[in-house]
C-alpha cells in the first residue's frame, strides 16, 4: 500500500519533476494569447491557446521589460518558457522568458503600435509644428560627438554660413542608453534656453541601429520641447516615429543643417538687391514728393500768399455789411409789425370799450358780470366805468328772458 501524502507533497512532487526535465526548462511554443493582463507590478498573466488546448502563462516583469511590442489578445506569438507546476494551486503553467510575435517582426509591430497610440493622441498633428526660425544664432545637435553626422553638419554650416554658432550635446545614438541620453538633451536644451533650432540625429543603419528614435521617450521629449526640432535619422527613406513628431523631417543630416540655416551669400546678396530695390523706390517717392511741391509752389496761394489773404479780408467785410444791412432790416420790419400790432390791441382794449360809454359789472364770484342768472336781490356788485367805479346794491333783476 503506498504511502498517504497532502495535496501540497503531491504537487511539490510534480513541480520538481518538470523542474528536472530538460525539455521543459526552455520550450518553445507558438499559440493566440487570450485573456492578456498587465499589472501594476510590471508582471504579465494571459492564456496560450489554439484549436485544440490552452495553458495559463506568465511573464515577469524582467523578462517583459524587454519586449519592444505589446501582446494583446487575439495576437499570434512565438515563447520560450519553462514549464512547471504552481505548487500552491496546482496548476501548470508556463513561465516565459522571451516573446515574439508569430509572422511579424518585433520591432515593426512594436514601431506601428506606438505610432499609432501617439497618432491618436494628436502628437503628430500639424497644428503643434513650429516654425523654423529663418536666422538662429545658436543651433543645438543632439548626436554622436564622434559619428560622421556631426562632422556633415558641421562642414554643411561652415560652407553656408561661416561663422556660424552650434552647441552640441553629446549622445549615444544606438543601444540601450540611447533613447534616454537623446531624451535628456532636448530637455537640457530646452531648461537651458541658449539655443533656437535643435537637429537630433544619426546616419543611416538598420531598423535596430535606429530604434532608439522609436522610442516613446524620446517622441515625447521631441513633442515637448518649446524649441523648434528638426529630425535628421537615416537616410531619405528611413522613417522613425521621431520624424513624424519632430517640427521638421530632413531626408538626411546634412539636409538638416541645409534646412537650418540659409547661405550666407545668398543672405547678403539678397539684402543687397533689396538695398537697391529701396534705394530706387525712395528715389521715386523723392522724385514724386519733388513735382508735387512744384506744383503747389505754382499755385497762386504760394505764389503770393497775402494778396489771396487780403481777397479774403475784403470778401469778409463785404460779408460783415451786408450782414449788418440785414439785421437793420429786420429791425425795422420787427417795429413797423410790433407798431401795428400795438394798435390793433389798442382798438381791443377794454378801456375804448369803456370810453364809449360801456362799463364792466363784476361780483366777489364773477370777474365780468354778463348774465341775471349770476346775481341775486341784495347782492353787492361793482360796477367799473372809464374814470372810476361803484359798488351797487341790487334791487331788483329785470329777466328779459321773461318778457318774451
Amino acid at each position: 500500500m503506498s504511502k498517504v501524502i497532502t495535496v501540497a507533497q503531491l504537487n511539490k512532487y510534480v513541480a520538481a519533476l518538470l523542474e528536472r526535465d530538460t525539455n521543459l526548462k526552455a520550450v518553445q511554443v507558438c499559440g493566440e494569447v487570450s485573456g492578456f493582463k498587465s499589472y501594476a507590478s510590471g508582471h504579465l498573466y494571459f492564456t496560450l491557446k489554439d484549436e485544440q488546448a490552452s495553458v495559463s502563462c506568465v511573464m515577469f516583469r524582467g523578462q517583459a521589460q524587454s519586449l519592444r511590442f505589446q501582446p494583446e489578445n487575439g495576437m499570434k506569438v512565438v515563447m520560450t518558457a519553462k514549464a512547471s507546476l504552481y505548487d500552491r494551486d496546482g496548476k501548470f503553467q508556463l513561465y516565459v522568458q522571451t516573446m515574439s510575435p508569430e509572422g511579424l517582426g518585433e520591432l515593426y509591430l512594436a514601431y506601428e503600435q506606438l505610432k499609432s497610440k501617439l497618432e491618436s493622441e494628436g502628437l503628430f498633428a500639424l497644428e503643434h509644428k513650429k516654425k523654423i526660425p529663418v536666422l538662429p544664432k545658436i543651433i543645438g545637435v543632439a548626436t554622436s560627438q564622434s559619428g560622421a553626422v556631426i562632422r556633415d553638419i558641421i562642414n554643411v554650416l561652415s560652407r553656408r554660413f561661416p561663422g556660424f554658432c552650434l552647441q552640441l550635446i553629446p549622445t549615444a545614438v544606438q543601444g540601450p542608453q540611447a533613447a534616454g541620453q537623446i531624451a535628456e538633451a532636448i530637455s537640457t536644451f530646452n531648461r537651458l534656453n541658449a539655443v533656437d533650432v535643435i537637429i537630433v540625429g544619426r546616419g543611416g543603419g538598420s531598423m535596430e541601429d535606429l530604434w532608439a528614435f522609436n522610442e516613446e521617450i524620446v517622441a515625447r521629449a521631441v513633442f515637448e520641447s518649446n524649441i523648434p526640432v528638426i529630425s535628421a535619422v537615416g537616410h531619405e527613406t528611413d522613417f522613425t516615429i521621431c520624424d513624424f513628431v519632430a517640427d521638421l523631417r530632413a531626408p538626411t543630416p546634412s539636409a538638416a543643417a541645409e534646412l537650418a540655416i540659409p547661405i550666407k551669400s545668398e543672405l547678403f546678396m539678397n539684402l543687397s538687391q533689396k538695398r537697391e530695390k529701396m534705394k530706387i523706390a525712395l528715389h521715386r517717392k523723392l522724385e514724386y514728393q519733388r513735382v508735387k511741391l512744384n506744383n503747389l509752389i505754382d499755385r497762386p496761394v504760394m505764389r503770393s500768399p497775402y494778396e489771396q489773404i487780403n481777397r479774403r479780408r475784403e470778401y469778409i467785410d463785404r460779408l460783415s455789411d451786408k450782414l449788418i444791412s440785414a439785421e437793420n432790416r429786420y429791425k425795422t420790419d420787427a417795429q413797423n409789425k410790433l407798431g401795428l400790432l400795438a394798435a390793433k390791441l389798442d382798438m381791443l382794449s377794454p378801456l375804448k370799450v369803456l370810453a364809449r360809454g360801456y362799463s364792466v359789472v363784476s361780483n366777489q364770484d364773477h370777474p365780468a358780470i354778463t348774465s341775471v342768472d349770476q346775481v341775486r336781490i341784495d347782492d353787492k356788485i361793482n360796477v367799473m366805468l372809464q374814470d372810476g367805479s361803484l359798488e351797487c346794491l341790487i334791487k331788483n333783476i329785470n329777466d328779459r328772458r321773461m318778457l318774451l
